[in-house]
């Protein structure tokens, strides 16, 4: 930085400035009272002054002609240069400033491509004046919109979420992010699912729209539960690991996870959720959904309980066919309908009365935790 800000003064390009903050605040007091737009007048653009311990560095920017932005995003812009004024490159102490650094960065770094949010723009004519003045190739600019929350305000942390490893933490797939930042400001049609493939293959910035774009976080879980329901159980079970542990609870006393998978990704929106939603097959909960334990375990429902609690105990051939039959069975013999024997059964083993098909999920379960969990709700009834 220091040679470039150099090369800068040796050129004619910069030079020392020793205005006071006060004289730059009485100015600038000055300039809005005239209904002026505050910018430095260059008081010491021309006095050719050594440099001192109270010495910022002052860029000399063109007095004359315009800066002609060709931006991917917004098309051209143009900028007169007497709309500009003498940025500081350099301060008191030497070190550089933001708009000094990012040239130099992107100049030293050979970027072909500056791709940024518009709020950027008003920069961008002033680090073209100094990269032309070190006789640098200009890159090609893009300015995307910001993005804004529900309330059309710019994305905060108030809004939630705004750290990609949050979102990560969170239980949302690389994939849907990705998908989802993508179709922010851009389209293809109507498709709202890209490959990473396709993505490449037909994104194009002189397609990104100009104006900002809302963060819809429902359209995002949409996006997630899509891809956690496309995944392949094996990889989803290797990125679950991580919420299952967060959640201390092991996946080694209980059915195949891979399995269990295939059977419970398409419910849910996040890891985070489906990581909470399986855990009942592994861990036993503390308690019963309170609601759903009012409206179900009824005094009518212990014979009802009680009879399934002794033919499963009874069955031999623990599949979901027969488990099914048990429950066909209860509701013939017991002249109940299904949902007066499924409801509690479901709660009994859930703990919130939420899962797949319950043969399906007793077959999960298996046949010890299932009667185990059976008797738990009798007591409890009984209690």
């Amino acid at each position: 930085y220091k040679e470039v800000i150099q090369q800068l003064i040796d050129s004619g390009h910069a030079y020392h400035c020793d205005c006071s903050k006060e004289r730059i605040a009485d100015l600038r007091e000055q300039q809005m009272a005239n209904k002026q737009k505050p910018r430095y007048d260059g008081c010491c653009r021309d006095k050719n002054l050594a440099e001192t311990d109270n010495t910022v560095v002052r860029f000399k920017n063109p007095l004359e002609g315009d800066v002609v932005i060709e931006d991917m995003v917004k098309g051209r812009v143009v900028i007169n240069n007497r709309e500009l004024d003498d940025l500081i490159i350099a301060r008191t102490d030497g070190t550089p400033t933001y708009n000094l650094t990012v040239v130099v960065d992107d100049w030293d770094m050979k970027m072909t491509h500056i791709i940024r949010g518009d709020d950027h723009l008003n920069n961008t004519p002033r680090q073209i004046n100094i990269l032309k003045a070190l006789g640098a190739e200009l890159p090609v600019y893009a300015h995307v919109p910001m993005i804004l929350g529900d309330d059309g305000k710019r994305l905060s942390k108030r809004h939630g979420a705004v750290s990609v490893m949050e979102y990560k933490e969170n239980g949302f797939l690389p994939e849907a992010l990705i998908n989802y930042l993508v179709r922010l400001s851009w389209s293809y049609g109507d498709q709202e699912i890209f490959s990473r493939e396709e993505m490449i293959e037909l994104f194009d910035a002189y397609n990104v729209n100009t104006s900002a774009s809302a963060f819809n976080t429902e359209k995002l879980l949409w996006l997630n539960q899509h891809y956690i329901k496309s995944k392949d159980s094996t990889e989803l079970a290797d990125m679950l690991l991580g919420h299952i542990h967060e959640m201390y609870y092991n996946t080694d006393d209980g059915p195949d996870l891979v399995a269990v998978l295939d059977v419970f990704k398409e419910r849910c929106s996040t890891l985070v959720d489906l990581a909470e939603e399986i855990r009942f097959l592994y861990d036993d909960f503390e308690a019963y959904d309170e609601k759903q334990a009012k409206k179900q375990f009824k005094e009518a429902t212990l014979p009802i309980l009680e009879s399934l609690k002794q033919q499963y105990e009874d069955l031999d051939d623990w599949t979901a066919e027969a488990i099914h039959h048990v429950v066909e069975n209860t509701v013939n013999t017991l002249e109940v309908g299904f949902g007066k024997v499924g409801q509690p059964l479901r709660l009994a083993v859930t703990g919130h009365g939420k899962s797949p098909s319950i043969d399906v999920t007793l077959e999960l379960l298996g046949k010890d935790k299932t009667i185990r969990r059976l008797e738990r709700a009798i007591n409890f009834i009984k209690a």
